[in-house]
């Protein structure tokens, strides 16, 4: 498909909106001489309008040279992730789904600007005490753990696309594996890790051999913001978050969760790196999100109160990409008569591909080891709503999928909120990702 150069300029405007980032300022010099965007089904690759520097439009875009790929990483970074201290409560839960252990924590990351260099710590809340009098204040024991510090070109096994960030996946000391997603809007953020232990078959002892897949055991949430202690019902209750920001604590009907998305996508991978695309409406193979228990039955999925999906594998077996998935609908539509009227819903989505148990045969010595883990790729998608779904019932579908069993489905109660607990010999607290 060509593009006149009379539509250039307008093509150019809708670029620099949908990604208002000053990590795009290293390509502002080539994207007025783009000529043919790439069509893949309803996406469009908007970093594809790139002249190769002879006059001649290329069908894919360049792969950015690797100082550009950091520059793009710390600001991706700096802008979304390292604003300051992420308070939240840490919730664990079991392969079941039930709650192990809760938390109260914040995770700080600290910009030091004369440096550039980012602090990461954990600050923990081993011990509460609470006053009798109304006019003492209560408190509160904090133990502080240093985590690691990042500078540009080094942010360990952390990798951002725009407003998410995946680390991992990361090999612990206890032989699990950890993969921690993240989602930004506005002074909140949503983070999830996946803990994957080594499994063996059935019949074969434990340990007498490589395990022959990792089995998920362990699931952490975290609802954070940059306010001054973690959200809660209550807090929510009491001083309404303003437009733009999340509400962890509202009725989130499943049926929301199915309409018409439209926005922008981030992907990387390793052979064509870091590309920006412009959805202009989400096909119903690529809607995920409306899917909660996941496209195959190997497929871990649990959705929580306030919009949260998650979705990752129950086993990761060898040779095989699978995906570690988080989508979030953080805000709903402006209330009519309001200031906000007219501003639509938005979704938020991310999703790591996990590459592990790659093996390394040494047929000198008779010997097999694997491969460390690795990120397979990333995306990250950002829509807002601009219709509802034509020729379907939704209200029909999920009640023949069994979602709406009750009419309190995907409200938040004030007796569902969990109260932060720690034990004091567990340093990692909800298993975060060092």
């Amino acid at each position: 498909m060509k593009i006149s150069s009379n539509h250039a300029t307008s093509l150019l405007a809708v670029l620099i909106t949908i990604f208002s980032s000053s990590a795009f300022t290293a390509y502002n010099s080539n994207l007025a001489t783009f000529k043919s965007p790439i069509s893949i089904s309803r996406t469009r690759c908007v970093l594809s309008a790139f002249d190769d520097g002879e006059g001649n439009a290329s069908g894919q875009p360049p792969k950015i040279t690797k100082e550009q790929e950091d520059d793009l990483q710390w600001d991706f970074f700096l802008k979304h992730q390292a604003r300051g201290k992420w308070r939240g409560t840490w919730i664990s839960y079991d392969y079941m789904g039930d709650i192990v252990d809760s938390t109260i924590a914040s995770v700080n990351l600290q910009h030091d600007r004369e440096k550039n260099i980012v602090t990461h710590a954990h600050d923990i809340v081993v011990g509460e005490t609470t006053s009798d009098c109304a006019t003492c204040f209560d408190s509160t024991n904090v133990r502080t753990f240093p985590v690691a510090n990042y500078a540009q070109g080094n942010l360990a096994r952390s990798r951002c696309a725009s407003i998410a960030m995946a680390c991992g996946p990361t090999l612990m000391r206890s032989q699990a594996m950890n993969t921690e997603l993240v989602l930004s809007f506005g002074n909140g953020r949503v983070r999830v890790v996946y803990q994957h232990a080594p499994v063996w078959e059935k019949g074969v002892e434990p340990g007498s051999g490589p395990p022959q897949g990792l089995k998920l055991f362990r699931t952490m949430v975290s609802r954070e913001t940059l306010d001054e202690g973690p959200p809660t019902y209550e807090s929510e209750s009491e001083n309404k978050p303003a437009r733009g920001n999340p509400k962890f604590f509202r009725p989130v009907p499943p049926f929301l969760w199915h309409k018409k998305w439209a926005g922008t996508s981030w992907t990387w991978g390793p052979e064509k790196g870091d590309r920006g695309w412009q959805i202009q409406e989400l096909d119903e193979v690529d809607a995920w999100h409306g899917r909660p228990t996941g496209d195959n039955n190997n497929v871990w999925s649990m959705r929580l109160p306030g919009g949260i999906l998650l979705q990752c594998p129950r086993v990761i077996t060898s040779g095989r990409g699978e995906l570690c998935r988080l989508a979030w609908l953080p805000e709903d539509e402006g209330e009519m008569g309001t200031e906000a009227d007219g501003d639509p819903a938005k979704l938020l989505r991310v999703e790591a591909s996990v590459i592990a148990l790659e093996p390394i045969i040494d047929e000198e010595n008779d010997t097999m080891s694997f491969k460390p883990p690795s990120l397979g790729s990333l995306r990250c998608d950002v829509l807002q709503k601009f219709g509802e779904l034509e020729n379907a019932s939704i209200l029909e579908k999920l009640k023949n999928m069994g979602e709406m069993e009750n009419e309190n489905d995907g409200k938040t109660l004030p007796g569902e909120e969990e109260i932060g607990s720690f034990d004091s010999n567990t340093k990692g607290g909800g298993g975060l990702s060092p």
